[in-house]
């Protein structure tokens, strides 16, 4: 009897893990073997790694493809052979545990595999990312570890601890990422590396590679202990050359290249040569993830492990001497510089509080009634942000206004907050769970939340500092692999030639510019709307025309009873910064904590999407 009741037990639970897989990915379990089986109740969010996984499943079957699902408490293995589907299954269901967790797991054969799922070993590699495969021999490896050997090795403290370091030329700067041009190193490059270069060229006209650079001037030398890395980066744009070269020897080793949500996986062999260029180099992130075993795929297509050895890295790097002229801004520090050291500096932080207390919170607790009539409707990419997440998901819309996101999908947990009391009163109004806080210090729980949406917020506050520090909040309350959506104004509001919505609905105004009239009658017009005296006069924007500068006063006219209530002050003045191209996802770049995902441009306004490492 209690053998049967357990074996109940566990079916119940096998069952219920199994509709979940089912609901997520639209999938159906399979009563018979098949080549597919899932762990219904471990994966990357309980902590498990392909590594553990392999180490485990490959001890009783071969399997073709391992799929772990961000976020997830499940995970998809393709088998080699339905026998090794079947021999995985009576060994490890109900029966054993994977990694630390001692519980024990369940398992499920399936029909199908989510066709969402991409095989990540066949994604085509970054544009401009080459592998040249031995490119030196077993010899000349030897005789390039030999020459290094002799030089003085430091031990590199910190998070690095675990590499030893050796720089030639220039030191290169951990943390930076860069190098100090004015105090070059009495050691030079060994001599040892001088075969490399004729064969560089030769192997660069075969590809029709263009390299700026025939020598380099500066190499880094890491001697990696068995299983450890190298975090997640790009070497800074303006200090190097295009392209970076990499020359592994002893190990092979699998580096990850990542760009938003893209994630590729580059096996990189001993003796073999890594080139970086264009796109590769400017566009994309690269580390190393400190493993003892690299998941690798064999010549027969198979997944399998490859155990890391003591690995050294010999990266190459030709000094640029002259700010970075690419197409990518994204990590692009001289773009992102130039954005910063032309931002509006027109205030000090108590400045910036009182114009945003004066020109933000008052003038929206005077409108809330007025401005709720006029936002009732979800912005679709808002909406389907939002729809996105699973069932039991926690949302926090930071900078709520009247909550007309908090219902956007009632299979998750929505919560609004918001400064002016106003718009809060209108949330309690209509039955939605918001409270009271500023969108700098959000009273919430750090790696609590699972989304984090902020619409047409952070343009309200007036100094790059600020929006940093809102944006900083986002990503603390977001959990490893939460995501967050963030709406701003672009000071360009027409995409394409096609006007924006804000644009359009001008009716009074025919040109795209204001006209020297009426910004005469504009300035005057500050004078009599302007409720404080800051120091600092900003031009008041023309509704629904192109903007003329960043940092500006919008006008609100209050319409109907709102306006007679407030007889002494029918019209109100909105303090923005309207956001250039790529300045949002600059400040993003800022936060080491966040991967960037996504931006986009969304009928006048600049759109990222982040997620939280």
């Amino acid at each position: 009897m209690t053998q049967n009741y357990k074996s109940k037990k566990v079916l119940r639970k096998q069952q219920r893990c199994i509709a979940v897989v089912e609901k997520d990915c639209g999938v159906q379990a399979s009563e018979t073997p098949t080549h597919n089986l899932a762990i219904l109740n471990a994966g990357l969010s309980t902590g498990l790694t392909e590594e553990l996984v392999l180490t485990t499943v490959n001890q009783h079957g071969a399997i073709n493809q391992l799929f772990m699902l961000p976020n997830k408490s499940y995970c998809f293995l393709e088998c080699a052979t339905i026998k090794d589907a079947e021999s995985i299954y009576e060994t490890l269901h109900n029966c054993s545990h994977i990694g630390q967790n001692e519980a024990v797991v369940y398992l499920s054969y399936f029909k199908e595999l989510p066709t969402a799922i991409d095989n990540k070993w066949l994604l085509p590699l970054p544009n401009g990312l080459i592998i040249l495969p031995n490119f030196i021999t077993p010899d000349e490896e030897a005789l390039l570890l030999t020459a290094i050997n002799n030089k003085t090795v430091e031990t590199v403290a910190g998070e690095l601890k675990h590499r030893q370091v050796q720089h030639f030329g220039y030191e290169f700067i951990y943390g930076k990422n860069n190098v100090d041009i004015n105090r070059p190193l009495d050691k030079q490059i060994p001599t040892a590396c001088d075969i490399l270069w004729p064969r560089l060229q030769l192997e660069a006209e075969k590809l029709n590679l263009k390299l700026d650079w025939q020598i380099p001037d500066q190499l880094t030398v890491n001697k990696y202990a068995p299983g450890h890395g190298i975090p997640s980066h790009v070497d800074t744009h303006s200090a190097f050359l295009d392209p970076i070269l990499s020359l592994s020897l002893q190990s092979d080793v699998v580096m990850e290249f990542r760009r938003g949500n893209e994630r590729v996986p580059v096996l990189l062999p001993k003796r073999s040569l890594l080139i970086m260029s264009g796109e590769s180099r400017y566009d994309w992130m690269h580390g190393i993830t400190p493993h003892v075993y690299d998941v690798v795929q064999s010549s027969n297509g198979a997944l399998t492990l490859s155990k890391r050895t003591e690995r050294t890295s010999l990266t190459f790097r030709k000094l640029r001497r002259a700010p970075c002229n690419c197409n990518f801004p994204t990590l692009c520090d001289t773009h992102i510089e130039k954005i910063k050291t032309t931002a509006t500096t027109f205030v000090t932080e108590d400045d910036a509080a009182n114009l945003e207390e004066q020109n933000v919170h008052k003038v929206y607790d005077e409108i809330a009634n007025h401005f709720s009539e006029t936002r009732h409707t979800p912005w679709p990419q808002v909406a389907e942000f939002i729809d996105s997440f699973v069932i039991g998901s926690v949302l926090l819309d930071i900078g709520c206004g009247n909550g007309k996101y908090l219902h956007c999908n009632r299979n998750i947990l929505s919560i609004g907050c918001d400064r002016t009391n106003g718009l809060l009163n209108v949330c309690v109004g209509n039955n939605k769970n918001a409270f009271r806080c500023d969108c700098l210090n959000v009273p919430v729980r750090s790696a609590s939340v699972d989304a984090c949406i902020s619409i047409a917020v952070i343009h309200h506050l007036a100094t790059e500092q600020r929006r940093l520090a809102a944006v900083k909040e986002m990503a603390r309350v977001l959990r490893k692999g939460g995501r967050a959506l963030i709406y701003v104004w672009a000071k360009d509001q027409k995409s394409g030639g096609n006007k924006s919505s804000y644009l359009r609905q001008n009716k009074a105004v025919n040109k795209s510019k204001v006209t020297e009239d009426q910004q005469r009658q504009l300035t005057a017009h500050t004078v009599e709307l302007q409720s404080n005296d800051l120091p600092y006069n900003l031009p008041v924007h023309t509704n629904r025309t192109e903007f003329q500068q960043q940092d500006v006063l919008v006008p609100w006219k209050l319409k109907g009873a709102d306006a007679s209530i407030n007889e002494h002050k029918a019209t109100f003045l909105r303090y923005y910064h309207v956001f250039e191209e790529k300045e949002l996802e600059a400040l993003v770049a800022k936060l080491e904590e966040v991967d960037l995902i996504s931006s986009y441009y969304d009928q006048g306004n600049h759109c990222v999407i982040f997620e939280r490492k």
